[in-house]
């Protein structure tokens, strides 16, 4: 099994009403794949009760059976569609960590 886990900075030029907006619009897409692509077995996007001392908006927890599934799930035309059409246009910094668990 492998965490994929991302946070994400949304852009700094949005105004908190497009920040909630682009947040949730990221979260419906994201987890929206679950059942879309094979060997995502679970995957959950964190937006609310972000307290201050964080310097990230958005936490993508996601759980997939292998590292092969990782890799199958960055290409799945379901996940790049989300990644093109949402999460990019709308954040300015990405962090990932991906591990054996």
């Amino acid at each position: 099994m492998v965490k994929h886990i991302i946070l994400w900075k949304l852009r700094s030029e949005l105004s908190a009403d497009q920040k909630r907006e682009a947040a949730l619009a990221i979260k419906a897409g994201l987890e929206g794949l679950q059942g879309q692509v094979p060997g995502l077995k679970e995957i959950h996007v964190q937006i609310d009760g972000v307290l201050a001392s964080s310097n990230a908006d958005i936490m993508l927890d996601s759980t997939l059976e292998s590292p092969e599934a990782l890799k199958g799930y960055a290409v799945h035309p379901a996940h790049v569609a989300v990644a093109t059409g949402i999460v990019r246009p709308n954040t300015e910094l990405r962090t990932c960590l991906d591990f054996e668990i």
